[in-house]
């Protein structure tokens, strides 16, 4: 996830706390969802969609500030 901005992400994941706290929801989504999608975690589909819908956003936010981040500080 964000390979590209990697050094951003580090810097991001040390001094901001909403993207910590994004970043640590995104992946224990992203656990889940691959557990219940192989089978290990039961789900049904409406709740799997959204537990997909919700990493989604996160990821979606945290790339937006990383693309802020990038604004001010490039």
């Amino acid at each position: 996830m964000f390979e590209y901005d990697q050094d951003i992400v580090e810097v991001l994941l040390n001094d901001n706390e909403q993207f910590q706290i994004l970043y640590k929801q995104h992946n224990t989504l992203k656990a889940k969802v691959r557990d219940a999608e192989i089978g290990v975690l039961p789900l049904d589909d409406l709740s799997l969609g959204t537990m997909k819908k919700e990493k989604l956003l996160a990821k979606d936010k945290m790339a937006a500030m990383i693309e802020q981040y990038r604004r001010e500080h490039v």
